[in-house]
């Protein structure tokens, strides 16, 4: 086994045994919080007036029988990739699911590829221009971004864009009754202040990746070289200087995906979004225990696998794994 595959190995066992622990806690944590999942179901008025339909209930989702039994039955199910029934949707976790991730990987997608793109190009430019007033300007506004919580920011953004100057809607994914284009055309007009949000918040972390990367090459002896060759600023740069400075990247956007899913759960929620942040935030409020703990590993698992896919890049491109040289 060479170095590299071994080290895959390791970082796969390390990220299944995260795994299970959060699988855990999944099943532990909503139990602890207050209240009953069947109030919600059935009003406060049925829940206290009919407590055997409310024993019937529990005994039916197999909530009356001991926590070690039902965690035995919660693995068993999930081992099967049976997510269990949601109480609030009257449907099973995985359809619900797969309806809601769809909308939120459509804010995702375009997120994080804007937000690689604007967040090389600003970052390649402060680090080249290094203490220049441009640098200091780029540099103060992504860190008052990238400060700033997710939340806040979107309701500055609809405050502002939606609200005062009614330039696109307050909330939604929609506004109904609409068909081929024309519903496309909604979509976007309607997606434009939520993807502005989390474009701005990539771009801000991978900006500063970039930047110190960028810092870092350009001190480099090769550069030194090429610039004693005659080359122009600009063919450094890019010839050069962004080949070597764009490896810790590769990896950072590879988290992007993971990361922006837990983080666009709050920016849904301000934009009545009806995506994934929707989801969890009904979920909670119902108490549905077999939605959140299917919605909460499907987001753990995007984070993990996102971990994971970024180690594998790293091992892959890093000269040293490829020459049996792990630190």
């Amino acid at each position: 086994m060479t170095a590299r595959t071994s080290y895959i190995a390791s970082q796969a066992l390390r990220y299944s045994i995260s795994l299970f622990i959060i699988v855990t806690l999944i099943f532990l944590i909503p139990r602890m919080m207050p209240g009953d999942p069947f109030i919600s179901l059935l009003g406060e008025e049925v829940y206290y007036r009919s407590p055997e339909l409310v024993a019937e209930l529990k005994a039916q989702f197999g909530l009356d029988r001991p926590l070690p039994e039902q965690y035995i039955s919660y693995l068993q199910n999930l081992v099967q990739g049976n997510f269990g029934y949601s109480f609030h949707y009257s449907q099973p976790v995985w359809d619900v699911i797969a309806y809601k991730m769809k909308w939120t990987v459509v804010l995702l997608i375009p997120s994080v590829i804007l937000g690689a793109i604007l967040g090389i190009v600003m970052g390649a430019a402060a680090g080249w221009l290094r203490g220049s007033g441009m640098d200091t300007g780029i540099t103060s506004l992504f860190l008052f971004l990238y400060s700033m919580p997710h939340y806040w920011l979107a309701m500055l953004f609809v405050l502002v864009f939606a609200f005062y100057l009614g330039l696109f809607p307050l909330s939604g994914i929609t506004g109904g009754g609409l068909e081929g284009l024309e519903k496309l055309r909604d979509v976007l007009w309607h997606m434009t202040l939520p993807v502005s949000v989390l474009t701005l918040f990539g771009a801000a972390y991978n900006y500063f990746i970039m930047r110190g990367s960028v810092i870092q090459v350009s001190g480099e002896g090769f550069v030194l070289t090429a610039r004693a060759k005659g080359l122009r600023e600009w063919e450094v740069l890019f010839r050069h200087v962004l080949r070597n400075a764009m490896l810790p990247l590769v990896t950072v956007i590879a988290l992007d995906f993971g990361f922006m899913v837990s983080g666009a759960l709050l920016v849904e929620i301000v934009f009545s979004w009806g995506g994934m942040g929707t989801l969890v935030y009904d979920a909670v409020l119902a108490r549905d225990y077999p939605l959140l703990h299917g919605s909460f590993l499907v987001i753990a698992i995007c984070v993990l696998a996102a971990n994971f896919m970024a180690d594998v890049m790293y091992a892959v491109l890093d000269p040293r794994i490829r020459g049996g040289e792990i630190e």
